[in-house]
């Protein structure tokens, strides 16, 4: 039975919505306890990456309760934690100029593994004697997470406005790379790749010498803009702008990374080896909380040769249970060659919705990479003007969605910092991994009657 508002004791995301209850979900499917199935069209928030109830993961999880659930890593260390590092340390990129290896702190979350990030980062810089290193420099229109560094981190207007208060001035913000909305009209591709990276140079150059730690940004962008891929090119030349500064290059593919766009990691597109790495979501697909901050080895180094300890710390680092979790989310990647069937059925998914909303008059964008998918919704596709954010678009298409038995993942704000202020609305897209043709068509019938629906309400 749905929860009406008042009738529950959970403190739920809004207490004045009423939710229905998951009581079932296998595969691609969730049912509601009135027998209800929705098609998962998002993952949840781009976390269930091999769909749900898979057996092989859910097996490795009971088979580590039979010998262990936690044990605190302040005394131990534990065989899943040890092989999940080993087998990203494998992975992850790599280039002539490092070692190759990487060592991994494992967290529960995004907001962790960035929030772990960024103390990991300034205590490189302490190590090195750099400590008038003290600042971050990030995106606008990004989202890290919601602890008050994280938020800080972050340029989304509708998370920090009510907490601008709480956070740090010790993270500034440049343009992101948005051609759809921050492109100026007659700006040739070079000039606009030159504008948005080198903002990054002059930020680091205001702040002054040995004065920023590091530089973070989303591969691909996430919910905050949809799915947005950076122009080719622009992270070599961040990479580039970072050595010349001794900027850390931080990359959160919390939603990106795991084989959402294709690739294990979606910086391997670019060709770039950053500094550091978080991840989340897709790592334990789901299956137990886990999220992870991943540093090249040379700069843990430097930390171990030091002062031999990182001063941080949470209770469930490296928690056994849900490092088996991400152990076997691993194993079913390598065994089954999914993810490469990823950027297959990416491209196909890509030709399905340009066929379906290419031509919609109401559609102004689509783009993404692999299952990572966005949909910007525009008034009037001449101008790409947004509806305006007091309607709120986008809420009224994840219900009109959900009546039809489908979850996505339906944004505001996507016009944010451009001169349409606060509005603009896009869809996020990002299925699990073992979606068929036959559920991308009855993705792209429901999401085109919520969308078309909830659009002729305003209109």
């Amino acid at each position: 039975m749905a929860q009406t508002p008042n009738s529950s004791r959970v403190f739920h995301r809004t207490l004045n919505t009423s939710f229905p209850q998951a009581t079932l979900a296998k595969g691609v499917y969730i049912t509601d306890s009135t027998g209800k199935q929705y098609l998962d069209g998002s993952g949840g928030a781009a976390v269930s990456c091999l769909g749900h109830g898979h057996p092989y993961v859910i097996d490795a999880i009971k088979q580590q309760l039979d010998h262990m659930a936690f044990a605190h890593t302040s005394f131990f260390t534990n065989t899943p934690a040890e092989e999940l590092a080993e087998k990203l340390s494998q992975e992850a990129p790599k280039n002539k100029h490092t070692s190759g290896n990487w060592r991994t702190y494992f967290v529960s979350g995004g907001s962790e593994a960035n929030e772990t990030a960024f103390k990991m980062a300034r205590q490189i810089m302490f190590e090195r004697g750099e400590t008038s290193r003290s600042h971050f420099i990030a995106r606008q229109q990004s989202y890290h997470g919601g602890t008050i560094a994280t938020m800080s981190a972050g340029g989304r207007a509708a998370s920090r406005d009510l907490y601008e208060p709480l956070l740090s001035t010790n993270f500034e913000k440049i343009m992101p790379c948005f051609p759809f909305r921050w492109q100026n009209e007659g700006e040739s591709d070079e000039a606009f790749l030159a504008r948005s990276t080198g903002e990054l140079e002059t930020m680091i150059e205001n702040l002054g010498d040995k004065r920023v730690i590091g530089f973070i940004a989303e591969t691909v962008s996430g919910a905050t803009l949809g799915a947005v891929p950076p122009v080719k090119g622009y992270f070599k030349e961040i990479r580039r702008i970072c050595d010349k500064h001794g900027v850390l290059m931080i990359m959160d593919e919390v939603m990106a990374g795991m084989g959402r766009c294709g690739k294990l990691f979606a910086i391997d597109e670019e060709g770039v080896v950053p500094d550091m790495i978080t991840l989340a979501k897709g790592l334990g697909g789901g299956y137990q909380p886990l999220g992870a901050v991943m540093v090249r080895e040379e700069l843990a180094q430097e930390i171990e040769d030091g002062s031999g300890a990182f001063v941080h710390g949470h209770t469930y680092v490296g928690h056994a249970t849900a490092c088996a979790a991400g152990v076997a989310v691993q194993r079913v990647f390598e065994e089954t060659g999914i993810i490469e069937q990823v950027a297959v059925k990416g491209d196909i998914l890509a030709g399905k919705l340009i066929e379906a909303f290419g031509d919609h008059p109401h559609v102004g964008d689509l783009r993404g990479r692999g299952f990572f998918r966005g949909i910007e919704l525009v008034k009037d596709r001449e101008t790409n003007e947004p509806f305006d954010g007091k309607h709120g678009l986008a809420m009224k298409i994840k219900k009109a969605a959900m009546d039809e038995g489908l979850i996505c993942y339906p944004m505001g704000g996507t016009a944010d910092g451009t001169v349409y202020g606060p509005n603009g609305d896009h869809v996020m897209l990002a299925p699990p991994f073992i979606y068929t043709e036959n559920h991308m068509d009855e993705l792209i019938e429901k999401l085109g009657r919520a969308i078309d629906g909830s659009i002729a309400g305003i209109l």
